[in-house]
C-alpha cells in the first residue's frame, strides 16, 4: 500500500477539527486561523474549490469574531438534534448501546494512546477527527481514509442539512467525504431523502422535545434510556477493561456502510 507523509497530509483533518469545535478564545487568538489557512491551502487530499469554501469559512469567523461566531455556533451545533456533532447519537440515540459503543471507541483511543479528558465523550466528531490526525502520524492513509468512510453515512446526513441551512460550515463536511473518497453528489441524493423533515431547532421543536422527555421520577419503569451521565459512568467502569482490549470494532449500527475494514489488508 502507498505510504505518503501523512503527518503533512492529514494535518488537515485536525484543521477540520478545530474548525468544528466550538469557536473558543484559542480559536481566535495569535495567528491561529491564518495557520490554518495555510495548512488548507497546501492540502492535496481535496479539491481546490473545496479549499476555497474553507478559506471563505475562515474569513466569514475572522470577520464575526469570537462572540459572534459562538452565538451562531451555538443555534447551528447545540440547538436541536438533527446537527449534534455526538457521532453515536445519529446512531444509537441516547440507548445502552450508545455506551458500550463509546467504550469500544474509548478502547481504540487508549489502544494508540490518545488520551482524552475524563469528562469528554469520545464520540464527539472534533475529537474523533483530531485522534484520527494522531493516529495518521503512524498509520497507512488508507486506513485513515476507511475510518472516515465508516462515519460517512453521518457525515452526509449533517453536509445535507447544513447545505439547506445555507451554512458555511459544509465546506468541512464536503472536505471529509473527498477525504474518504466520496462523491460530493451523495449530499444533494440526501437532501433529497430528507424532504419533509421537520426542524428540530425552532422554539416549538425544542419546547415539544422537553415535554416528551419529561420524566416521572415516581415510577422508575418509565425511562428506560441511559442518559448522557449514565453513558459517562458506563464509559469509566469498563476503561480498565477496554485498556486491554486491543483492535476493537466500533458498533456503527444501523448503516449501510460500503467499505470494509478487510478490504484495505
Amino acid at each position: 500500500m502507498h505510504k505518503n507523509d501523512n503527518t503533512t497530509d492529514f494535518k488537515l483533518l485536525k484543521v477540520i477539527s478545530l474548525l468544528l469545535d466550538y469557536p473558543s478564545c484559542e480559536l481566535f487568538a495569535d495567528d491561529t486561523l491564518d495557520a490554518c489557512k495555510k495548512i488548507v491551502n497546501a492540502s492535496v487530499l481535496i479539491s481546490p474549490d473545496v479549499r476555497t469554501q474553507i478559506i471563505d469559512l475562515i474569513d466569514h469567523l475572522q470577520n464575526l469574531g469570537e462572540l459572534e461566531a459562538q452565538s451562531i455556533y451555538d443555534g447551528l451545533f447545540e440547538r436541536g438534534r438533527s446537527l449534534s456533532l455526538w457521532l453515536f447519537e445519529h446512531v444509537h440515540g441516547e440507548s445502552r448501546d450508545r455506551g458500550q459503543a463509546m467504550v469500544d471507541l474509548m478502547g481504540q483511543y487508549q489502544h494508540a494512546g490518545f488520551t482524552i479528558g475524563v469528562k469528554e465523550l469520545p464520540d464527539y466528531l472534533p475529537m474523533y477527527l483530531e485522534f484520527l490526525a494522531y493516529k495518521a502520524k503512524t498509520t497507512e492513509d488508507i486506513e485513515i481514509r476507511i475510518d472516515i468512510a465508516d462515519i460517512s453515512h453521518i457525515v452526509t446526513i449533517l453536509a445535507a442539512r447544513l447545505k439547506q441551512r445555507r451554512s458555511p460550515y459544509l465546506a468541512l463536511f464536503y472536505a471529509l467525504l473527498q477525504i474518504a473518497k466520496k462523491p460530493l453528489s451523495v449530499v444533494d441524493d440526501e437532501i433529497a431523502k430528507l424532504t419533509g423533515e421537520l426542524r428540530d431547532d425552532t422554539k416549538g421543536a425544542i419546547d415539544k422535545a422537553w415535554e416528551e422527555e419529561v420524566v416521572d421520577f415516581m415510577n422508575a419503569k418509565q425511562e428506560n434510556r441511559c442518559t448522557s451521565n449514565e453513558n459517562q459512568q458506563y464509559i469509566a467502569k469498563n476503561a480498565i477493561t477496554a485498556q486491554n482490549q486491543t483492535d476493537i470494532p466500533v458498533h456503527w449500527v444501523g448503516f449501510d456502510k460500503n467499505t470494509k475494514h478487510a478490504a484495505a489488508h
